[in-house]
């Protein structure tokens, strides 16, 4: 790319004419601010409730169970561990509950 060689001397000279000349000058437009986006707020409504997944090892929900049901849900996956290839694993699963 070739650069446009500018003669910053000349490119005075022209001006200072044309202030003299009366020739007005043109004014830079003002920039309107941009109105800002509102985040739009999650409902307050939202519930969750925790649960005791019962987890392949390829993380596939096997089973579910209630959260005061822990002892059950780790002696199913003790079963399925004994009686599968994969070992099978208890994780703590919350979910929305719809109304």
């Amino acid at each position: 790319m070739a650069r446009k060689i500018v003669n910053r001397k000349a490119l005075r000279q022209e001006v200072e004419a044309a202030e003299a000349a009366g020739t007005p000058k043109k004014k830079a437009a003002k920039r309107k601010t941009a109105k800002r986006k509102k985040k739009a707020k999650d409902p307050a409504d939202m519930r969750i409730k925790a649960f005791w997944g019962v987890f392949s090892q390829s993380m596939k929900r096997v089973a579910i169970f209630e959260y005061h049901q822990k002892p059950e849900a780790q002696k199913k996956a003790e079963a399925m561990s004994a009686s599968g290839k994969s070992p099978h694993f208890v994780k703590k699963v919350k979910e929305v509950i719809e109304e």
